[in-house]
């Protein structure tokens, strides 16, 4: 299994139950779930702002926009600017896809070290 460093304090990511992997444009990055808090806290601008691809929000995000890809490109609903959104709507699709396989499956559930409660 290869290494996972966070992007925020540089050390490694242990399991995925600690991993927040975030997008910022065309980057996808891995982060400590409390590193990812203070990466939110320490920006300022919220174009510069990471959102993370993963977890609650990611996944919501996913089934959101899968509906809305597959709905526009499949229908002719708004004709052709409905096929340019259903392509967009691709977009953090594939993001999730990438995090899923190249961060997130690299990564055992949870590290045999970390206690569970």
């Amino acid at each position: 299994m290869k290494n996972v460093v966070c992007h925020y304090c540089k050390k490694e990511v242990k399991d995925r139950d600690d991993l927040v992997t975030a997008s910022n444009w065309f980057r996808i990055k891995a982060f400590h779930y409390n590193c990812f808090k203070e990466q939110e806290q320490d920006t300022k601008l919220s174009v510069n702002s990471w959102n993370p691809v993963n977890g609650g929000a990611g996944n919501v995000s996913f089934a959101i926009m899968l509906a809305l890809a597959v709905w526009m490109l499949f229908t002719s609903t708004l004709g052709f600017i409905g096929d340019l959104i259903g392509i967009l709507a691709l977009y953090p699709i594939f993001l999730r896809f990438l995090s899923l396989i190249f961060i997130e499956s690299t990564l055992p559930k949870f590290s045999s070290d970390k206690q569970r409660r």
